[in-house]
């Protein structure tokens, strides 16, 4: 690690920046997932998953918000497990929200309706386990890590030309 005088001049990610991490990481995800799903009861070698651009603003606003509740739960000293439970939840919650959002505007692209467990077919209890690991891994590994980012003075000054453009 760098401790000379130059180490202030680095700064973290921003929000903006944070939230296009958080974006690519969640489809990446969701493809990955959907591909691996489907295989289970298909078998076809071809591993297509899918996703929704609607994704984007979805796994990039949750996990941001995800950063928060990390930052508060580890405060309070709980436990992993009762982490993992809230992250879950909140995942949940948030699913839920988006899907009647977009349900409202008739662009739901997705439909758990076939699920034994489904809440209006916004939510299913069976994606309960890789919900809890998505959040292990988010919690673990992409935020701790995303905010362990830093960049110089060039990365600082590409960002503020680019804003200046905007």
């Amino acid at each position: 690690m760098v401790t000379d005088s130059h180490t202030a001049a680095y700064r973290p990610l921003s929000a903006v920046v944070r939230l296009y991490v958080y974006a690519l990481h969640g489809c990446l995800c969701e493809v990955a997932f959907t591909a691996v799903w489907d295989w289970c009861s298909t078998q076809d070698r071809r591993l297509e998953g899918h996703s929704s651009l609607w994704a984007l603003p979805m796994y990039a606003t949750a996990i941001y918000l995800m950063e928060s509740l990390r930052a508060w739960l580890l405060a309070q000293h709980q436990p992993l497990p009762v982490r993992l439970t809230a992250y879950t939840l909140f995942i949940y919650l948030w699913e839920f929200s988006w899907g009647a959002g977009l349900t409202l505007l008739q662009a739901c692209p997705w439909d758990y309706s076939g699920y034994r467990y489904n809440l209006g077919g916004l939510v299913t209890l069976e994606y309960a386990v890789p919900w809890t690991v998505a959040a292990l891994i988010a919690e673990q590994h992409v935020i701790r890590n995303t905010l362990r980012i830093r960049l110089g003075e060039e990365g600082r000054r590409g960002e503020e030309r680019r804003g200046e453009r905007s």
